[in-house]
């Protein structure tokens, strides 16, 4: 049995970790206004229009990959995905220069769905791991973008000016891209946390055995989140393609360890069932701030990688103390 002191401590901590979005939201002001410190330009509009615009791909891909952690699943593929879609949709515009922006948009949302449902397929009905279907089709993807491209890239001068704006152009006054990663973020914050389908997902991840006694059809939502994580890295692909201007075979190498890194900071944690989507936001809001930040600071780029590491080892270790301390209050409970 557990003495008062201990208890006490692990209600502490409890709370710390029950008002961790607002902890994380005062740690990236002080953050940013220690930076403002040490950079003037750091709190200018054009530096946090272009930190926003910069850390609108990863929010995506974030919200995407906080769905597959809470089913106790992982997606290392994603990186790949994204490659390939956007290595497609570059070649098809090139192609064909008077493709309507959305139709380019949509062919690589598609591209994404149909990888992602491979692998939820690998994951719910063959039973496959997720790490090992998802690292297995990592390489299968890379390799299938490498082909396609035939050793050559897309570049800017080959792209309709059309499918660049995608990346430049406004709606309502906001860059595209921080307009559409606000849709994603308003329709999927709904989802999660207001159907029956959001509330399922949840349980898959808190208890799968409970879940399945429970009648949800587990197969089907691990196929859903897959499939919806892989059309997220689909229109990211089409998206990171127009904001760079460029497609090649290697584009986003292991940039799927940065989005899981993103929903570790924001609280979601690898053993399922617990996150929140304005955790992942911040998360991916706090690395996007150090990648803009740092250099402007004239960090070393060796350095810059040693915070980042820093960084997400506190997060990681805090889940961990603070999953074992709800584990200990439980049973404490049980005991008294």
């Amino acid at each position: 049995m557990f003495s008062k002191t201990k208890r006490n401590e692990g209600n502490t901590l409890l709370k710390v970790a029950k008002y961790r979005d607002i902890g994380l939201l005062a740690f990236i002001i002080i953050l940013a206004l220690a930076l403002q410190l040490l950079n003037s330009q750091f709190l200018t509009l054009g530096n946090l229009n272009d930190l926003f615009t910069n850390a609108s791909i990863l929010v995506i891909l974030s919200i995407g990959m906080m769905m597959v952690l809470l089913t106790r699943g992982i997606d290392l593929s994603i990186a790949a995905t994204l490659a390939l879609s956007g290595m497609i949709t570059a070649q098809t515009v090139a192609a064909y220069p008077t493709l309507h922006p959305l139709l380019a948009i949509l062919l690589g949302i598609v591209i994404g769905i149909l990888c992602g449902a491979v692998l939820g397929f690998l994951v719910s009905k063959i039973g496959i791991l997720p790490i090992i279907a998802s690292l297995g089709l990592m390489y299968a993807y890379r390799g299938i973008t490498y082909m396609i491209a035939g050793g050559e890239w897309v570049s800017a001068h080959q792209m309709p000016e059309s499918f660049k704006n995608i990346a430049t152009s406004k709606i309502l006054g906001i860059n595209t891209l921080i307009f559409i990663a606000l849709i994603i973020f308003i329709f999927f914050y709904y989802f999660m946390t207001h159907t029956i389908t959001g509330r399922r997902i949840y349980a898959i991840g808190s208890d799968p055995d409970s879940a399945k006694i429970s009648g949800i059809n587990i197969n089907k939502l691990l196929m859903l989140v897959y499939s919806v994580m892989g059309g997220l890295a689909g229109l990211s692909g089409v998206l990171w393609v127009s904001k760079y201007a460029s497609a090649q075979g290697n584009t986003a190498v292991g940039y799927e360890l940065t989005v899981i890194a993103a929903c570790i900071l924001g609280g979601v944690s690898i053993a399922g069932g617990v996150g929140k989507i304005t955790g992942v936001i911040l998360g991916a809001m706090l690395l996007g701030i150090l990648n803009n930040a740092l250099p402007l600071i004239h960090v070393s780029p060796f350095w810059q990688m040693a915070i980042e590491g820093a960084v997400i080892l506190f997060a990681v270790l805090f889940n961990v103390i603070v999953r074992k301390r709800t584990e200990r209050n439980q049973l404490l409970r049980r005991v008294i």
